[in-house]
């Protein structure tokens, strides 16, 4: 769970899964485009290729492969553990 809070306190990362709840199943050269032209943000395209495998390895971003091109996709599974872990616990339930 400690990747999944890391992932989320970078603000690039966090607008990189913005990016990616407009519009889902993007690649690295569409994602870099909409970051870009929609915030202003001037990274490389390595250094958001860098941020995509640290969320990828929080569990926030699974990939597909298509031909030779790899489709980005937000999975908020970690996020609704998390959330419901303490939501059950206002609830006086015990976690799942």
């Amino acid at each position: 769970m400690g990747d999944v809070f890391k992932a989320l306190a970078d603000p690039t990362r966090r607008t990189i899964l913005d990016e990616l709840t407009d519009r889902n199943g993007q690649t690295l050269f569409e994602l870099c485009g909409r970051l870009t032209m929609k915030h202003g943000l001037s990274s490389t395209r390595q250094a958001i290729s860098q941020h995509l495998d640290v969320l990828e390895a929080a569990g926030l971003v699974e990939t597909t492969r298509e031909g030779r091109y790899k489709f980005h996709h937000i999975n908020t599974g970690p996020l609704r553990t998390i959330v419901e872990r303490w939501l059950a616990g206002d609830r006086g339930e015990e976690p799942t």
